[in-house]
């Protein structure tokens, strides 16, 4: 017989299902709230004080190598991807003509400074030829004045017979003639006096090495030199060769493209921020990067240098026309640049129009907007061609020396 206690054992009531949703949702929402709290704490004290943009690239000086003469190619010394340095000759024209134009110039200095040798010369050949003449001023005037005695002594004895008349008119017509040896020797001091005059004004205040005429032919030889020297095409900076067109043969005219040089130790990075990240950017503010080349792994250091003056569209070869026809509001980016350290170049070198990853700290807000100053006089120069003056001077002095004729009073080399 059954125990009526155990016939019917007590069951747990089930738990409701909407219950068991009521505290899913209960769990989700909390979870959500948290991941929104954690969100917000993060974008206020970090998200907030970066601005950052993929549209960032590594931009750099192409200097364009372009002969200052025209020539025909027969020498190329450095192709794509190597490196040349300031001053390096990487292209070389065929310099016969320069060269025999440069022996001509030569030669005309060397005969306009003998020619102005004979300036000088001639100041003491007509200095001479004064004296010359003032001596035979004085000897026609020692012949007027004895002639002059003559006829005054003779005079007075002709009405007593002891002269005759004969005598008296020859004495009267040496004296003519003394007086007309006079005046001729008078004309003859101030000729010579005139043509010194006129020699001196092309001497005067000029010594043989910097009298017009040798100026103007030293810089005929100046001039030619440098047409020589210019037949070298030199690389103008340290860098990279890239986009070599220039051949072998090829007759090439001044100011025609034949290669490019990069220099990649002076490159910088442009990121292109929106217009609405713009407002908290300032010149100086760190810049943490990074290139797609070497990934997370490598971290470059820059600080912006300056704020584009215009957007990419107010600069494009085709500016959008927003006043025709349909428009679309597109959000506009200008360009930042960003100077990156030296030194982390130098270890990891970064090549033009690389993308990089550019991450501004905007937690420093005082810094100015715009640059407050103009740079220095000369942001990039060369010294690659300065050695041409040098060649062209020392032949000058060399020309100048050897023709001069005596010691030059400049430093001979």
């Amino acid at each position: 017989m059954t125990d009526p206690n155990t016939a019917n054992p007590p069951t747990t009531p089930p738990v409701p299902a909407n219950g068991r949703r009521r505290r899913a949702l209960l769990g989700i929402t909390g979870v959500i709230v948290l991941a929104a709290l954690a969100y917000t704490a993060y974008w206020a004290l970090v998200l907030n004080h970066y601005e950052s943009t993929d549209n960032a690239y590594v931009q750099g000086n192409v200097v364009q190598v372009t002969p200052q003469v025209g020539g025909t190619v027969l020498a190329i010394a450095a192709d794509d991807t190597d490196r040349v340095n300031a001053g390096q000759v990487i292209v070389r024209f065929d310099a016969t003509d320069a060269r025999i134009a440069f022996e001509q110039a030569q030669e005309q200095l060397a005969q306009a400074v003998r020619e102005v040798r004979g300036l000088y010369a001639n100041d003491t050949t007509l200095s001479a030829q004064i004296k010359l003449r003032e001596a035979d001023l004085a000897r026609a005037e020692s012949d007027l004045a004895r002639t002059r005695d003559d006829v005054q002594r003779r005079a007075p004895l002709v009405a007593s017979g002891a002269v005759g008349r004969e005598e008296l008119e020859h004495a009267r017509a040496q004296q003519s003639a003394a007086q007309a040896a006079v005046s001729a020797a008078q004309a003859a001091i101030q000729v010579a006096r005139e043509q010194r005059a006129a020699n001196q004004v092309q001497t005067s205040g000029t010594t043989l090495e910097n009298h017009p005429v040798v100026a103007r032919a030293a810089s005929r030889v100046r001039d030619a030199a440098l047409t020589l020297s210019r037949t070298e095409v030199r690389a103008p900076i340290d860098g990279f060769v890239a986009k070599r067109s220039v051949q072998l043969g090829q007759r090439v005219a001044a100011g025609t493209p034949m290669l490019a040089v990069i220099g990649l130790k002076d490159v910088w990075v442009e990121a292109n921020f929106k217009e609405n990240q713009l407002r908290n950017l300032r010149l100086g503010q760190p810049v943490a990067l990074t290139a797609d080349v070497y990934g997370d792994q490598v971290n470059f250091h820059g600080r912006i240098e300056g704020l584009g003056a215009g957007t990419g569209a107010a600069f494009a070869l085709l500016p959008a026309q927003n006043a025709s026809g349909n428009w679309i509001k597109v959000v506009q980016r200008i360009p930042v640049r960003i100077a990156l350290d030296p030194k982390e170049l130098a270890t990891h070198p970064l090549r033009l129009g690389m993308s990089m990853l550019a991450r501004v700290d905007i937690s420093q807000t005082d810094g100015p907007v715009l640059a407050p100053g103009t740079r220095a006089p000369s942001v990039t120069q060369t010294r690659a061609f300065e050695v041409v003056d040098d060649g062209a001077e020392g032949a000058i002095r060399r020309i100048i020396a050897a023709n001069g004729g005596r010691v030059s009073t400049i430093d001979k080399r």
